[in-house]
């Protein structure tokens, strides 16, 4: 194989870390080995930007472009400087949305800070400054992501309901759980990484990219060599180009590993 990437893009929940939020060694050995041989890593995540940085902070490194928010905000790491971002009027999809499911926590991110919510979430399941507020006032201007999370109903449940309603004008995705990330229509991580590849005079074709979730299903498409873990979904399996082994055991190690010298 001559092909060699210019560029590795990374989820991260069940790609570089575990569901528990742990990074194994070996994964994290292979990451800064990558780096070492002077290919750039970027983060490509649903998480908000302080999410980001968690990840960042275990890896030990702070450098470059980070994705998050599925796309939706793209940012010079060290020091934090917005690059781009891409917002929507989420007004009605959220009114929707609390319609079929009144009991719904809603948070809508604030960039750079956290999420304003209008009722505590699961403990560390969003990250950042959190502040509480009303769901009319906190989508009263566009927004970069809102997420949807209904803990009192398994996944299949809320996902059948989100189907149903019709969500025009917005890309979204539904979670491993009762979760729903609701944002502009059109982006993705692979509209963020083609910002990143902008900027560093690359293209689709150089990029590996790694991934697990139903919202990495564009960037695994996109990717001129798309990864997905083994316990992705069927619909992103069958779109990538290779699938490493699972997250419990260090799959993304072995891929990375395929490409150093």
């Amino acid at each position: 194989m001559t092909w060699r990437p210019k560029l590795v893009a990374l989820d991260v929940d069940g790609t570089i870390v575990n569901h528990l939020n742990e990074l194994s060694p070996s994964v994290k050995e292979a990451v800064l080995a990558i780096r070492a041989q002077g290919i750039p890593v970027v983060i490509a995540t649903g998480r908000a930007v302080p999410g980001v940085y968690d990840v960042l902070d275990k890896l030990g490194f702070r450098e470059g472009l980070g994705i998050a928010s599925n796309g939706s905000v793209v940012f010079e790491v060290d020091p934090f400087e917005l690059v781009h971002t891409t917002t929507f009027d989420a007004r009605e999809a959220v009114r929707r949305v609390l319609e079929r499911v009144p009991e719904a926590l809603v948070a809508v991110e604030e960039v750079g800070v956290g999420y304003r919510v209008n009722r505590a979430f699961p403990h560390g399941e969003i990250t950042g400054e959190i502040i509480l507020d009303e769901v009319e006032r906190m989508v009263s201007q566009p927004v970069t992501r809102v997420v949807v999370r209904a803990p009192d109903h398994s996944r299949e449940e809320f996902s059948a309901m989100v189907e149903d309603l019709g969500l025009d004008g917005t890309n979204y995705y539904i979670g491993y759980t009762a979760w729903l990330d609701l944002a502009p229509e059109g982006v993705s991580k692979a509209s963020g990484l083609d910002e990143v590849c902008r900027r560093m005079g690359l293209t689709a074709a150089d990029v590996l990219a790694v991934g697990d979730g139903n919202n990495d299903l564009e960037m695994i498409q996109w990717a001129g060599r798309g990864v997905a873990m083994a316990q992705g979904s069927a619909d992103l399996i069958a779109v990538a180009d290779d699938v490493a082994g699972p997250v419990e055991e260090d799959g993304l190690a072995d891929e990375l590993r395929r490409w150093l010298d």
